[in-house]
Order: structure tokens, then C-alpha cells, then sequence
């Protein structure tokens, strides 16, 4: 490959790697304004990883500019840039992985954090999702509101909040953790686009030895 298309390849991956950072950062910013289903399917322990994550993603990418904009014949950065990316895999794995084991005992796991929730809550989450309780009609239930204002409406509705919940919950948190195990392929690429960097400029320094003993300037 050229270097050219090398360091094309190289910014290509670097500015994707941006594009996740900002989008990790904003989302998790974003997601803590006030929104009933959201609330109830993202605690704040899981926006604050999306913020840790979006900052380490960003401050690997202020890494990278000041690795690649150093001399042809300086690695360090490169190579202090690697490092960083090898934080960036652990970290995604770490997030992902934390989210996707959610996902495999979401009807439990929701029941904890319906029940968690005020009364007041409970109502409005029942009221929009047209249900009466958790796991029946009597599980965790709040009486109010216009869906279940007493036992008998709660009781004759027969609808309960554990499928709508999870339903609602899946979508949003595969979407999730799949959309940061995409930030795996956008780290890989990167490392080893600057792993051919760090060889083409070790090339060039060891070019550069060989030119100063012949007594020439520059390449040869």
C-alpha cells in the first residue's frame, strides 16, 4: 500500500473513531433529560459508563493528532497511540459485554427496577403503557391514574407491564450494545492502520541511516 492510501486509510479510522467517541459522549448526556421509557431502561450507573467510554474514545482521537502530525522518524506517539486503542478495546468489550448480559435476564432484571420506582412513577409508566402491575395485577402495583384507578380495573384490564417493558427495553439496549461492539472494528482498524504507519516510518528511519553513512542528505 502507498503511504498515501496508507495515511488515508489511517484518517478514515481515526475520524470514525471521533464519530464514536461524540456519539457515545452526546447520547449519554442526552439520555438523562427526562423520558419515561429511557429512564426506566438506562440507569444513571449506565449512562455514566457511556460517558466514561465517549471520553476515552475522544482523548485516544486528541492522541492520535498529536502521534501523527510528529516527524517521519518519530514512533513514539505511534506507538503510545496503540496503547491508548488497546484501553479503547478493553473499554468497549467491558460496556458491551455489561450490557448484553442485561439483556439475557431483562424480565427479571426490570422487575427490580419497576419496583424501585414512586408510585407516581409507576402510574404514569402504567397509564402509557396501558398495564396493571409487573408480573399480574398485583405484583408491584400502583392504583391511580386512568388505566388502573382501582383493584378491580386493575384486576379486570388484565394486561400486565412486564412484556411491554422488556419489549421497549430490547430494542433500545441491542441496539445499544450492538452499536458499541461496532466501535471493536473501528479500534481494530485503527491499531493496525497505525501499526503499518509505525513500519513505514521505521522504513524511513532506517533509509535515513543508510543514506548518512553513504554521506548523502535525506533518501537515497
Amino acid at each position: 500500500m502507498s503511504t498515501k492510501k496508507l495515511l488515508a486509510a489511517w484518517v478514515l479510522f481515526d475520524l470514525f473513531l471521533l464519530a464514536a467517541g461524540a456519539l457515545s459522549l452526546t447520547l449519554s448526556i442526552v439520555w438523562r433529560a427526562p423520558n419515561l421509557l429511557l429512564n426506566l431502561t438506562f440507569s444513571n450507573t449506565d449512562l455514566t459508563a457511556g460517558t466514561i467510554l465517549g471520553i476515552i474514545l475522544l482523548s485516544t482521537f486528541v492522541i492520535s493528532i498529536i502521534a501523527i502530525i510528529q516527524r517521519n522518524n518519530s514512533t513514539a506517539g505511534l506507538i503510545v497511540l496503540n496503547w491508548a486503542l488497546l484501553v479503547d478495546g478493553i473499554a468497549v468489550l467491558v460496556v458491551g459485554t455489561y450490557i448484553w448480559i442485561y439483556t439475557l435476564h431483562e424480565r427479571n432484571n426490570y422487575h427490580a427496577v419497576f419496583g424501585r420506582q414512586s408510585n407516581a412513577t409507576k402510574i404514569l409508566i402504567q397509564d402509557t403503557l396501558k398495564c396493571c402491575g409487573y408480573f399480574s395485577a398485583t405484583d408491584e402495583v400502583a392504583l391511580g391514574g386512568t388505566f388502573c384507578p382501582n383493584s378491580a380495573a386493575a384486576a379486570a384490564a388484565n394486561s400486565f407491564c412486564v412484556t411491554p417493558i422488556t419489549q421497549s427495553a430490547d430494542v433500545t439496549l441491542n441496539n445499544t450494545f450492538s452499536t458499541i461492539y461496532g466501535f471493536m472494528a473501528i479500534v481494530v482498524g485503527l491499531f493496525l492502520a497505525t501499526t503499518c504507519v509505525i513500519k513505514k516510518r521505521q522504513e524511513y528511519q532506517r533509509f535515513e541511516k543508510i543514506d548518512a553513512k553513504r554521506g548523502g542528505q535525506g533518501f537515497v
